[in-house]
């Protein structure tokens, strides 16, 4: 039987921040509501934060994102600063996995195949954040480069996130909330007709244009200045209800059941999946329905550990495919 529901669901943001270099990606990230910092490149000594100090391997950082997920009342944001230098984690990985020099000795391209792969990976870890009630923010350096449009003359510079042509795109895709943050100039003309820059105000973009990409679901003016408090309404703003909203849907007669299947929905999987796991820990046997484990079971233990659950059906799908 379908379950449709209705109207807006509230959860935590995922939201992608870039810029260059000093514009103030980290400090604006540090804004954000109970923040814990993955410091990836030992950018933040000069800040009052909470951080993790620097993960030296790519197995590090996503075990360190992973007992964040474990561990919801630690924050109430978790920030991985930077992308970029995440990604170099994973090249150093990579070649060491696979005895290769550099990522693009591997041939035809497939060391980068692997780098998506292992950065899908790390997506897949920081939704399961999200799942705890975290918000997620993912820092990026930007860079300059020359772009042209297939049905257009000519070329014209545009502003990118410092990342493989690979990584880039699912960082987009997978984020709620993406921010360009850069200086804003102006170019005057003098009397003599020279022309020059003017101002250098720092400001945070919302919304695409042809030199960069930015979005929000969240409607934002186009412009504003480098502050959280002017996006707070499109972070907080989608979570204030949501301890409300939980409480109203079990008292509508939404059950510990209900939330069981709708995050198995969520996450691709099916009750039968589930199951299995659950009888290879030796807790029921494969044919007992998740239903008759009893609220207690499915709270104290499915819930709790749904990370590494999702981690087993994965893998145990994999190598049955294989």
């Amino acid at each position: 039987m379908l379950k449709i529901s209705k109207g807006k669901i509230s959860r935590p943001q995922k939201v992608v921040i870039y810029g260059p270099e000093g514009i103030g990606k980290s400090s604006l990230a540090a804004q954000f509501p109970d923040p814990v910092i993955i410091d990836t490149e030992g950018g933040t000594s000069h800040m009052d934060v909470r951080r993790i100090d620097k993960p030296k391997t790519w197995d590090e950082l996503l075990s360190i994102i992973k007992e964040v997920a474990l561990t919801p009342g630690v924050c109430k944001t978790l920030v991985i600063d930077t992308a970029d230098w995440a990604e170099q984690l994973i090249v150093s990985y990579l070649c060491a996995k696979y005895k290769q020099q550099s990522i693009e000795s591997f041939g035809y391209g497939k060391g980068y195949t692997y780098m998506s792969e292992e950065f899908s990976r790390m997506l897949s870890l920081c939704d399961l954040v999200i799942a705890a009630g975290i918000h997620t923010v993912i820092t990026a350096h930007a860079k300059m480069r020359k772009f042209e449009q297939p049905d257009e003359m000519g070329a014209y510079d545009r502003w990118e996130m410092k990342l493989s042509k690979q990584t880039a795109p699912l960082l987009k895709e997978w984020c709620d909330i993406l921010l360009f943050c850069n200086y804003r100039t102006f170019v005057v003309t003098s009397e003599n007709d020279s022309k020059k820059a003017q101002g250098g105000k720092r400001v945070i973009y919302t919304s695409h244009h042809p030199a960069w990409d930015a979005k929000t679901r969240v409607p934002l003016p186009e412009i504003l200045d480098l502050d959280y408090a002017n996006i707070a309404v499109a972070v907080e703003g989608q979570t204030k209800q949501q301890a409300s909203d939980i409480t109203d849907e079990l008292s509508d007669g939404y059950t510990v059941y209900d939330r069981f299947r709708q995050l198995t929905a969520e996450s691709g999987f099916t009750e039968d999946d589930v199951r299995r796991v659950v009888a290879m820990k030796g807790h029921f046997s494969e044919d007992t329905p998740v239903k008759d484990y009893g609220d207690a079971f499915i709270t104290g233990w499915i819930f709790k550990y749904w990370p590494q659950i999702t981690e087993i059906i994965e893998r145990t799908k994999k190598e049955d495919n294989e």
